[in-house]
């Protein structure tokens, strides 16, 4: 089965069985009848994916691979803050008239740097280091800048990727690791989106750095289930769980800034029901 399913299962009864429940303390999220919108939370869950074994796909229900995939090159390759550039509705509620964000997600990874080496932005930094010193421990990211917070439509929930290079014992190619952190997560919406879409993303980087992928490290500093998604969580966790499907990648892609949606594919994606209708705390 899914390892990837066992995670969202073993995360889920946790949070259930052993969380804080926010009831009746001041939070600010809100419903669309405008109560409060209440959560039971786990502080510091880590979970930790293999890459180089299988893709860490839930197939309890499905994730939109091509939605994932087309949002995080929306961040990281165009480097954009509106909506407009994006080809879902998933933004909507925190874009202004003009359709941006502010200056939050892309609008950060956009913005040059001075280094030695010259001006990067954040991504070509990125892409540099991994070319040109990738045992360095000092390869980033990260979107929480305090001095634009009040011109973002809302602060990063992941927030920053660290990227660590190692070897295999017995020698080969270089292997691409990284961890997400991640200062705030709704489980049911956004668990498997963000570790499918980090993963592709990883998949992406490692191939145009000439490695393998490794490991991905998903550090969530507050995991939390909102009230009324409980019953839905509870039902979903008990679902049949199915075997991870094949990950391709377009192999003939070398240059990070040509990578499309059309360049990744699934082989027997076998999934749940998908779960219609849930309600979104704003």
């Amino acid at each position: 089965m899914s390892y990837a399913d066992q995670v969202f299962v073993s995360m889920c009864q946790d949070i259930l069985n052993n969380g804080t429940d926010t009831r009746g303390e001041k939070v600010r999220p809100k419903w669309e009848d405008g109560s409060s919108a209440y959560t039971i939370k786990k502080f510091g869950v880590v979970n930790r994916y293999d890459l180089s074994k299988e893709f860490p796909a839930l197939t309890l229900r499905r994730t939109a691979m091509k939605s994932a995939t087309d949002e995080i090159l929306w961040i990281w390759q165009k480097k954009s803050n509106n909506i407009k550039e994006l080809n879902s509705h998933i933004w909507d509620s925190w874009a202004d008239e003009d359709g941006s964000i502010g200056k939050a997600y892309g609008y950060q990874l956009g913005v040059k740097h001075q280094y030695k080496e010259g001006w990067f932005d954040q991504v070509d930094r990125v892409l540099y280091d991994l070319k040109n010193h990738p045992f360095s421990r000092r390869i980033m990211t990260n979107l929480y800048v305090h001095q634009d917070l009040y011109e973002m439509n809302l602060y990063p929930c992941a927030y920053s990727m660290t990227f660590n290079v190692t070897q295999k014992a017995d020698g080969g190619r270089l292997v691409l690791n990284a961890v997400l952190n991640q200062r705030s997560q709704d489980v049911l919406t956004a668990n498997n989106w963000n570790v499918a879409q980090y993963a592709i993303l990883l998949h992406m980087i490692a191939q145009v750095s000439d490695m393998e992928a490794g490991e991905l490290v998903h550090v969530i500093a507050d995991a939390h289930i909102y009230d009324r998604h409980v019953p839905l969580v509870e039902e979903l966790i008990s679902r049949k769980q199915y075997p991870a499907p094949k990950f391709w990648l377009n192999p003939e892609i070398k240059d990070f800034y040509q990578f499309t949606t059309e360049d990744i594919h699934f082989e027997n994606y076998l999934t749940g029901e998908q779960i219609k209708h849930i309600p979104v705390a704003v």
